[in-house]
């Protein structure tokens, strides 16, 4: 008896997105799932070690800082309020990624200061298909935010892992030892410390205004 073969249809980008919208976390919700997972000692993801659990500690330490502390400044209010059209910002991350401790925050109060900007978070383990459709030099970095327009469900634009400020500060790094050092992940929070999320809010609020 001959075996006929069903290929298998390969799912696009936008039906991806839709499920990932469909089961994402709001802020809130992701806020409680880190806050818990660095209580029990564990972090999000399949791998579990010692260095994820206690990244995921540390950020959790620091989004609760950026949560009560990050400010904006009166020009950048104005422009997010004026936004008018609706988006959806499609968020994937994990608990234990040092990069997205100052960032999301800063989507979070964006979303806040305007009903039109809907956050939406995911997890990249459980939607690697979709990340595999927004790496960033062939790697799966995050965190990676996914703007989709809320009327056509168009994807509008992306950004991440980093800032653009940030994203020098790395390739520098790179070019002159080759690989990122345990003392310059160190050096790049306390970077991401004085910058106040200013430079994540401005690559943001540019997207915003494509």
């Amino acid at each position: 008896m001959k075996t006929i073969s069903i290929p298998t249809m390969e799912k696009t980008t936008r039906e991806l997105i839709a499920e990932g919208v469909a089961t994402a976390m709001s802020y809130d919700e992701y806020r409680t799932l880190v806050t818990q997972l660095a209580k029990e000692g564990s972090s999000t993801g399949p791998e579990q070690t010692a260095a994820l659990t206690n990244y995921t500690q540390l950020n959790d330490r620091r989004m609760k800082r950026w949560d009560k502390t990050l400010k904006f400044d009166e020009k950048a209010v104005e422009a997010i309020l004026a936004i008018e059209k609706k988006v959806t910002w499609l968020v994937l991350t994990e608990s234990w990624c040092g990069d997205a401790s100052p960032a999301l925050p800063v989507m979070h109060k964006i979303s806040e200061l305007n009903p039109n900007i809907s956050l939406k978070i995911i997890l990249r383990d459980e939607h690697v298909d979709l990340m595999n459709r927004f790496l960033t030099n062939g790697g799966m970095s995050i965190p990676k935010l996914i703007a989709v327009d809320g009327e056509t469900d168009e994807v509008v634009g992306d950004w991440g892992p980093r800032s653009e400020t940030a994203t020098k500060l790395v390739e520098d790094q790179k070019a002159e030892h080759g690989q990122l050092t345990a003392s310059f992940k160190e050096d790049l929070q306390v970077w991401y410390n004085k910058d106040k999320g200013q430079s994540v809010l401005k690559d943001l609020t540019c997207l915003l205004l494509k």
